[in-house]
């Protein structure tokens, strides 16, 4: 094996220039906010899984399989993608509106949950203040359906460019409505349980102890960041000054982490990219 494999993406691709920004904590939250809104997807997470009594843990672990996908080597990124595959076949849910059965692993399903991700990476990241052309914007979007295809999506069926995610986003948004298990996620979501220290190795690479206070301020802003038809969902929440307070919110954050030493910030699978990146350059 290649030691110096640089993965399904490279140094010299959109998706490193994005997820190379430690704000991307937002969009990850932006993109569960949005993806509750869909009722089958609700429905499928509300009744696979346990992130009620163990958020933090779900957080490390998704968070290793998106810097695995990005910042890991092909082999790695492939392993990551048939465990995740393995773990939604296994999956079945019961749609909350017509109590028919349903697979985890449908593909407009896994589509909902691809794009409302790799949307919110690439929107947060320029609301925040990355320069990023339109062209720039449709790469990732082209390059992130390598990602699409780890989970099992054809990638010829996920949108590789902003115009096909705006289609996407009107073609979906009919099916989308806040449901009680939609509010009560969205109220998880903005006051879980935090435990005095929350370890996110792979994203920040520190030990934090944040008071609930700040971590009010990030879901405040990753609502905000929503597209105002997804904020009136949620209650009403469509004013354009609410997206002008979060587009503040969220480039202060940027802001303020450029204050913090790098190396804390960037999580051992990113770190072992950009050395491997460094001796395949220096041939």
């Amino acid at each position: 094996m290649n030691s110096d494999d640089l993965g399904l993406f490279g140094p010299d691709s959109v998706t490193w220039k994005v997820h190379a920004e430690p704000v991307l904590m937002v969009a990850g939250l932006r993109a569960l906010y949005l993806q509750s809104l869909h009722p089958r997807a609700m429905a499928g997470v509300a009744q696979n899984s346990n992130y009620r009594t163990d958020a933090w843990g779900r957080l490390v672990r998704t968070s290793e399989y998106v810097a695995t996908t990005i910042f890991g080597t092909t082999a790695e990124a492939e392993r990551a993608g048939r465990r995740i595959r393995a773990v939604h076949a296994r999956m079945r849910a019961t749609d909350p509106l017509t109590g028919t059965p349903f697979r985890v692993d449908e593909p407009d399903l896994l589509r909902w949950v691809h794009v409302t991700e790799v949307e919110s990476f690439v929107g947060t990241a320029r609301r925040a203040g990355v320069a990023l052309t339109g062209d720039e914007v449709d790469r990732y979007y082209t390059e992130q359906r390598r990602a699409a295809a780890l989970v099992g999506l054809d990638p010829d069926s996920v949108p590789g460019r902003a115009a096909e995610v705006e289609a996407y986003y009107r073609e979906v948004r009919p099916q989308l409505r806040m449901t009680r298990e939609a509010a009560e996620t969205a109220l998880f979501l903005t006051v879980p349980p935090i435990p005095w220290k929350v370890s996110l190795p792979v994203r920040l690479g520190l030990t934090l102890g944040p008071p609930r206070w700040a971590y009010l301020g990030l879901a405040t802003t990753a609502l905000g960041l929503l597209p105002a038809w997804a904020r009136r969902l949620y209650g009403g929440l469509g004013l354009p000054t609410t997206a002008l307070s979060a587009d503040l919110g969220v480039r202060t954050l940027r802001l303020a982490l450029t204050a913090v030493p790098r190396h804390l910030l960037i999580g051992p699978i990113q770190v072992a990219a950009r050395e491997r990146a460094a001796r395949h350059a220096a041939g």
